[in-house]
């Protein structure tokens, strides 16, 4: 065991408290970004709008690959810490970095040159395709950013440091905050570059939220240095992250593709059923921050004391986030079971959307607990290097349970099908997920030679 493996030692409950705390106002900054956006966006035009909404499932798609990365390097540090080994952990670390930066480099060329085919894949119209350069070619050029500021987050999650994290999020949303008004629809007697402005504040943020990460990363017990990269077994360390970053991007991006699928089904009920799930989805992603993060931060608990052989300890772990998903879950759908109408009014006022949205949230609210329960249980099993297993569980929510029993039941029972889907798949996926992640934590770490972190 490590001396600077902190989440070995000391309570479990507290150590769920402190790492959780700081990633809900991390994960909160980082979604006002998009909000912030949307709002100055929206201030160029209709077409601007329009062009933002075939952007995003791909900026979505592109995060989950950064979250992937992150994810692997979180989880081979946070093990070998466990194990002791401090100096694989820094091996590890500045592996990851490069890895993360060389992904960046690889997924920004491809997405540059394969730009239009892409868009018009995706049925976007002639006159939104220069809007749609305007955003992406920056934003592509920009990904080597994106992904070395999610990998330096990664060495941080993997020691621990949640707090700074967070700190790193909350750089990264101030800088947004800052330039895009400035950038976007243009202030102080500069005029803006319109939709590119977003890209180049979102590129900004990130440069500045690497800085940030390096400042931090200098006060914790691994350094970052480049020589120590040719110590390491190249193939080894890249089979070790990608065994976990592949199937945790994966993992990350099959929710928003599922809830696209819905919303195409949703459209043969009509614009106001459409509308009301959009948003009302816009007020659960707040809602479900609290999981989110602590799906975000258990990762390194389960890793470090798994990686000690002190599976006692994970399997602690574990069961308090449970039992925080499960009250937490319960007591947020009763505040949004009784208070969805007054909800509504705050973003339509046509009554047909006001209908739907109160409906819906009647009927998904009492699935947040079974979504909290899998994804934290997806983060415990990223942590142990079961990453296989948290796409699986993932994928059946999605694939077996949610999208065809929306399909099969939409014809007679409508909207409420829909909503019904994503109620049985979160109850269902939430319960499959715990019961497989208890499995896991009580079979106990593999002998230390087959770990891919021993590598």
């Amino acid at each position: 065991m490590s001396e600077t493996a902190k989440l070995t030692r000391g309570s479990i409950r507290g150590h769920l408290i402190t790492q959780t705390l700081p990633m809900i106002v991390g994960v909160a900054a980082i979604m006002s970004v998009g909000l912030i956006d949307a709002y100055f966006i929206g201030q160029l035009g209709s077409a601007e709008l329009a062009a933002v909404s075939f952007i995003f499932p791909i900026t979505i798609a592109l995060s989950s690959l950064g979250v992937g990365v992150m994810v692997g390097i979180n989880s081979v540090i946070s093990r070998a810490l466990g194990e002791g080994d401090e100096a694989r952990s820094e091996r590890r670390a500045n592996f990851g970095v490069v890895f993360a930066l060389v992904a960046g480099s690889v997924l920004g060329l491809a997405l540059f040159l394969l730009l239009d085919p892409l868009f018009r894949l995706m049925q976007a119209s002639d006159e939104l395709l220069p809007l749609i350069r305007e955003y992406m070619r920056p934003y592509a050029l920009g990904m080597p950013v994106l992904l070395t500021q999610m990998g330096l987050q990664g060495v941080l999650r993997g020691q621990g440091e949640a707090r700074y994290v967070s700190m790193i999020s909350i750089t990264y949303s101030v800088v947004n905050w800052i330039l895009d008004p400035i950038l976007i629809t243009g202030a102080f007697g500069f005029a803006g570059f319109g939709v590119a402005g977003a890209a180049y504040a979102t590129i900004a943020g990130f440069l500045v939220a690497i800085l940030a990460a390096l400042f931090f990363i200098r006060k914790t017990s691994i350094a970052i240095h480049p020589t120590l990269v040719r110590e390491c077994d190249m193939a080894g360390s890249s089979k070790a992250i990608i065994s976990v970053a592949g199937p945790a991007a994966f993992s990350n991006a099959i929710n928003p593709i599922g809830l696209s699928v819905l919303t195409a089904l949703l459209a043969s009920q009509g614009d106001a059923a459409v509308a009301g799930f959009g948003a009302a989805g816009r007020l659960q992603s707040f809602a479900v921050v609290p999981l989110l993060a602590l799906s975000g931060s258990i990762g390194a608990i389960v890793g470090q004391n798994w990686g000690a052989r002190r599976a006692d300890r994970a399997r602690r772990a574990m069961y308090w986030a449970g039992l925080f998903c499960i009250g937490y879950g319960l007591a947020t759908a009763l505040i949004l079971y009784l208070t969805g109408s007054w909800f509504a009014d705050f973003f339509t006022d046509e009554p047909d959307v006001i209908e739907q949205f109160s409906r819906y949230l009647e009927i998904s609210v009492w699935g947040y607990a079974g979504f909290g329960l899998l994804i934290v249980a997806n983060g415990a099993l990223n942590g142990v290097g079961r990453a296989s297993l948290a796409l699986a569980q993932s994928a059946a929510r999605v694939f077996l349970i949610m999208l065809p029993i929306g399909w099969v039941l939409r014809a007679s029972w409508g909207a409420e099908a829909i909503y019904g889907a994503e109620l049985v798949a979160n109850l269902a996926g939430g319960t499959l997920a715990a019961l497989i992640v208890w499995r896991v934590l009580r079979s106990g770490p593999d002998d230390g030679g087959t770990d891919p972190t021993n590598r």
